[in-house]
C-alpha cells in the first residue's frame, strides 16, 4: 500500500538529490552547446572559500599616515591588491572594519552566498520562536470551550490554505511606504510622530517584515498540531491542580508544557526545516534586496542555477545547504533528547 508514496519520494526526492550531487562536480550549464566536463571540487571551492587580509595605511615619504579630505585614513585600493596576487584574483570583498591604523578585510569567492547564509540563519532565529509561540498561544485560545470557537479555528487557519504568492503580494501592498495600511495606522496611532517606514526598502526593516508575514501565514499548521497535543493531555491533571490551588501559570508550566514536550520537539524541528527553505516571500516581495539584506540560500541557489543557468553551481549550493539543515535538525533532536533525559 505504501509503494506509490515511496515510489514518488524516490523519483522526485532521492533521484534528483543524487543527480544534484553528481552535477555539482561538473561545469554543466542549464542550456549550453558546450560539452559538460568534470571539474572536481571547483564549485565547492568557489562556494566555501573564505580568506582574510590586513591592510596597512598609505604613508608619505616621512612615514606619516595619509588621510583624505574628511580626515579618514587612506588605504591602498583593494582591487589593485587582489589583481596583483594571482592566488587572490577570484576573491571579492565581503566585509571590512578598521581597528587602529589597520583595516581588516574578509574576502570570499562568493560573498553573496555567505551573506545569503547569514540572512537565512537570521530569518530562522527570528521566525521559529515567533511562529511557534504564536501557534501555541492560538492553540491555547481555541482549546477553550467558548461560543463560536469553530469560527475562530477557521479564521486562524485560513492563511495557511491561501497561496503564499497571493499572501506575499497582499502584504507588499500593506507594507507600501506611502499607501500601505500599516504606515497609515502607525502614523494615526502616533499622531504623526512615527513613520512612514520603508518596510521593504530599508535593509534594517526588510527581513523583520518578511519574518512577521511568514509567522502570521504559517502559524495555523503548528496551531493545529499544538491543539492535538493539548487535547491529548488528561483533564484529570488539571482538576487535581485546581484542588491543590494551582494558578493558571503554574498549570501551564507544570502540566501543559511537559505534556506537550514531544509536540514541541516536532513543531520546532519541522518549523526550522521549513524556515530554511525561505524563497517565495523573498522572490515576490524584495527579490533579495535591498542591498542583499533578504537574499537567502534558496534564493541564491535558484538565481545561480536557473536564472543565470549555472546549474552545476546551483547544485553545489543545494548539496551544502542540505547537509547544513540535516546537521541542525540532528543537533536539535539530540538537544531536546538530552533535556528530556534530565
Amino acid at each position: 500500500m505504501s509503494t506509490p508514496a515511496l515510489l514518488g519520494l524516490f523519483m522526485f526526492l532521492v533521484v534528483p538529490f543524487f543527480m544534484a550531487v553528481a552535477m555539482s562536480f561538473t561545469d554543466q550549464r542549464l542550456l549550453s552547446p558546450n560539452e559538460t566536463s568534470w571539474v572536481g571540487l571547483r564549485n565547492y571551492d568557489r562556494l566555501l572559500n573564505v580568506s582574510g587580509l590586513v591592510q596597512e595605511p598609505v604613508r608619505d615619504e616621512a612615514g606619516q599616515v595619509v588621510r583624505d579630505e574628511d580626515g579618514q585614513i587612506d588605504y591602498p585600493r583593494l582591487r589593485t591588491l587582489l589583481r596583483s596576487d594571482p592566488a587572490m584574483a577570484d576573491y571579492k570583498l565581503f566585509t571590512s572594519w578598521d581597528l587602529g591604523e589597520k583595516r581588516y578585510i574578509v574576502l570570499a569567492k562568493d560573498p553573496h552566498f555567505i551573506q545569503s547564509f547569514i540572512n537565512t540563519l537570521l530569518f530562522v532565529l527570528l521566525v521559529v520562536p515567533l511562529q511557534c509561540g504564536l501557534a501555541l498561544a492560538l492553540a491555547l485560545l481555541i482549546n477553550r470551550q467558548l461560543r463560536g470557537i469553530f469560527l475562530f479555528r477557521t479564521v486562524f487557519f485560513s492563511p495557511v490554505v491561501t497561496s503564499i504568492v497571493v499572501v506575499s503580494i497582499v502584504w507588499s501592498f500593506l507594507y507600501h511606504k506611502d499607501l500601505g495600511l500599516f504606515n497609515h495606522y502607525l502614523q494615526a496611532m502616533s499622531f504623526g510622530l512615527i513613520g512612514p517606514i520603508d518596510w521593504l526598502g530599508d535593509p534594517d526593516w526588510a527581513m523583520p517584515s518578511i519574518v512577521i508575514m511568514s509567522a502570521w501565514q504559517a502559524a495555523g499548521v503548528q496551531m493545529l498540531i499544538f491543539l492535538a497535543g493539548l487535547q491529548g493531555i488528561s483533564q484529570d491533571l488539571y482538576e487535581a491542580a485546581d484542588l491543590d490551588g494551582a494558578g493558571a501559570w503554574s498549570k501551564f508550566w507544570h502540566i501543559t508544557l511537559p505534556g506537550l514536550r514531544n509536540t514541541v520537539v516536532f513543531v520546532v524541528i519541522s518549523t526550522t526545516i521549513q524556515a530554511f527553505g525561505l524563497f517565495t516571500q523573498v522572490d515576490v516581495m524584495t527579490q533579495g534586496g535591498p542591498q542583499g539584506s533578504t537574499s537567502t540560500v534558496m534564493y541564491h541557489a535558484v538565481t545561480k542555477g536557473f536564472r543565470e543557468q549555472d546549474i552545476a553551481y546551483g547544485s553545489a549550493i543545494s548539496v551544502i545547504f542540505f547537509l547544513v539543515i540535516l546537521g541542525i535538525a540532528l543537533f536539535q533532536k539530540r538537544l531536546f533528547d538530552s533535556k528530556g533525559d534530565k
